[in-house]
């Protein structure tokens, strides 16, 4: 197997967000073969002479079926996380992922960042803007980013399955209206 180590898990968890969403949707999503960074930052300006398929391709790192054209999605796989610096609205590691999610979305995206530590578990990062159902919850209020929502991966797809494929369908900033 080519790549890093870490690269190479990167990569596997990738395919195993898209293999759960195939799964619990019951359509097609597949792991983008590159990095959103083609469209993002300094490269935006190529969304303007790419088709709508090719600008979903390059952006996050889930690519979904043709109808979920507000999703937005990065997938995270760390050895370790500083959760006591979410407490203070200044954490380096998910503000880094914060942005490079939001560097490439578009108005009206439903942004997902999933997150995996060894030993630690699954979670779902979602913007606090929008309306979620949680058991319990990590309310992150990044100083750079906004309000964000952390749920722990299975409970938060028990209980927004319906909300992530509506928001991901219709403009969010429409749902919240």
């Amino acid at each position: 197997m080519s790549g890093s180590k870490s690269k190479n898990k990167g990569n596997a968890f990738e395919r195993e967000v898209a293999n759960f969403l195939s799964k619990t949707y019951g359509e097609s999503f597949v792991r983008a073969a590159h990095s959103g960074a083609f469209i993002g930052g300094t490269n935006n300006h190529r969304k303007e002479y790419l088709s709508e398929n090719q600008v979903k391709s390059f952006k996050g790192d889930i690519i979904p079926p043709d109808d979920w054209k507000h999703f937005n999605a990065e997938a995270k796989s760390y050895a370790d996380f500083p959760w006591h610096l979410t407490l203070t609205g200044e954490c380096k590691q998910l503000d880094s992922w914060l942005e490079q999610l939001l560097d490439v979305e578009d108005e009206g995206d439903l942004n997902l960042l999933f997150m995996k530590f060894n030993r630690k578990g699954q979670y779902v990062a979602v913007q606090g803007k929008l309306t979620w159902k949680a058991d319990s919850c990590i309310l992150y209020s990044s100083k750079q980013w906004g309000d964000w929502i952390i749920v722990e991966h299975s409970n938060f797809f028990k209980n927004n399955t319906d909300l992530v494929k509506s928001y991901s369908q219709t403009p969010s900033q429409k749902q919240n209206n």
